[in-house]
């Protein structure tokens, strides 16, 4: 039985399951996972399976959390994910979100986000959410804002070169 953690008005959030793995295969390849999030050198199915019990399936076991797999609620379509991640570098979780190509603009991360944020307000009882982007994903940055985060800091969580913003929401 799938477990489903929220529904809004048009999505169902609910956990992934080793059925789900021709979708995230899908997901980790389009071009916007890639060109913000990044490669995952998911480039067969049974990867994007191997990427679903290392990751989501195993953040629920650990965690209690994880991303969900977004679902529209009139047509059973998974369109994209969204949850909470737990980074080491990162005191409190972290809201991260995906979304296949046709289906961004259309008002699903927003309405994935707020759901996902109403729920874990009910559910647990963290300091705080963080979230994380590149500089360049304005979309992202845009969406966050208007969820209620603000911007606290430029990170490098592996002492790099690479620069996330940190953005955070009590």
């Amino acid at each position: 039985m799938e477990a489903i953690f929220y529904e809004s008005a048009h999505l169902v959030l609910r956990q992934f399951n080793v059925n789900d793995a021709s979708f995230v295969f899908k997901l980790l390849n389009s071009p916007t996972w890639i060109q913000f999030i990044g490669d995952r050198g998911i480039y067969h199915e049974d990867e994007a399976l191997n990427y679903l019990i290392d990751s989501p399936l195993k953040s629920y076991e650990i965690n209690g959390y994880g991303p969900c797999a977004v679902i529209l609620k009139a047509t059973g379509t998974p369109i994209g994910m969204c949850g909470l991640f737990k980074r080491e570098y990162l005191e409190w979780p972290d809201l991260g979100f995906a979304f296949l190509p046709e289906y961004e603009g259309k008002g699903y991360a927003y309405e994935s986000c707020m759901a996902t944020l109403a729920y874990v307000r009910e559910k647990y009882r963290f300091g705080g959410i963080y979230a994380i982007t590149t500089e360049e994903n304005v979309r992202c940055i845009r969406l966050l804002e208007r969820c209620g985060f603000v911007q606290q800091a430029i990170i490098s969580p592996s002492g790099g070169a690479e620069r996330l913003l940190l953005f955070f929401s009590c």
